[in-house]
């Protein structure tokens, strides 16, 4: 395993849900995710992998506790440093959540676009990121033309193609066939670098052997979350 080069993401007493009126989903939860690491979150479904994967992300805030990242409290930032915050982090979801009418590599350059890029520079990038995934002879395939690992890595070049510091990833073999599975898992650990932090949610024993930090999502008979390291 890499050796983790600092920390990336800290969080004490975090507490997290979708709306403080119902209470919290994730509760009491004590984590670091380190630059350097691939970081797995385990558990069942309902044990708040997803919610947590959110509030790395910046996009929920915490009803509780503390959350940093890269020495940052993300329960204060706003505006524009709350949007360079989020632009560093890339996110692969469980579905894929390509355009069915994109290419591959327009896929790739649209959040690119979004970000204020310009047309030919998203689209080298796009191009580069899909090379890096040996996706070279894909570039203008749509969705429908891919099989499930190829979507998959067409959603991940999607995530690395702003060159973001943390990578989380939501349930990622969750539709995928055992070959594809296996791939998306090595793939996944490949792309921690001594300047990035991956974070998968899952409960595929498949991860068992990606070689990461194990964070388990159980549940205590007071209904917090407890993690396991």
């Amino acid at each position: 395993m890499t050796p983790p080069a600092g920390p990336g993401i800290r969080a004490r007493s975090l507490a997290v849900g979708y709306d403080a009126a119902e209470g919290p989903v994730i509760s009491g939860l004590d984590v670091d995710v380190a630059v350097g690491e691939l970081t797995l979150l385990f558990g069942a479904s309902g044990s708040g992998k997803t919610t947590l994967l959110s509030a790395f992300a910046g996009l929920l805030r915490p009803i509780e506790g503390e959350l940093e990242a890269w020495g940052e409290d993300l329960s204060t930032l706003k505006g524009s440093a709350l949007l360079d915050y989020r632009r560093s982090v890339g996110i692969v979801f469980q579905s894929f959540h390509l355009i069915a009418s994109l290419n591959a590599w327009e896929n790739v350059a649209l959040p690119l676009r979004l970000a204020g890029w310009k047309p030919a520079s998203a689209r080298a990038r796009a191009v580069e990121a899909l090379d890096s995934l040996a996706m070279g002879g894909h570039h203008d395939h749509r969705p429908g033309r891919l099989s499930g690992g190829q979507r998959q890595r067409v959603a991940i070049a999607r995530a690395l193609a702003s060159t973001p510091r943390l990578v989380l990833a939501d349930e990622p073999t969750a539709h995928l066939d055992a070959v594809s599975a296996a791939d998306t898992v090595s793939l996944l650990r490949s792309l921690v670098t001594s300047e990035r932090a991956v974070v998968v949610a899952t409960h595929d024993p498949r991860f068992a052997v990606a070689d990461g930090r194990v964070v388990d999502l159980g549940v205590r008979l007071d209904g917090a979350n407890q993690a396991t390291l």
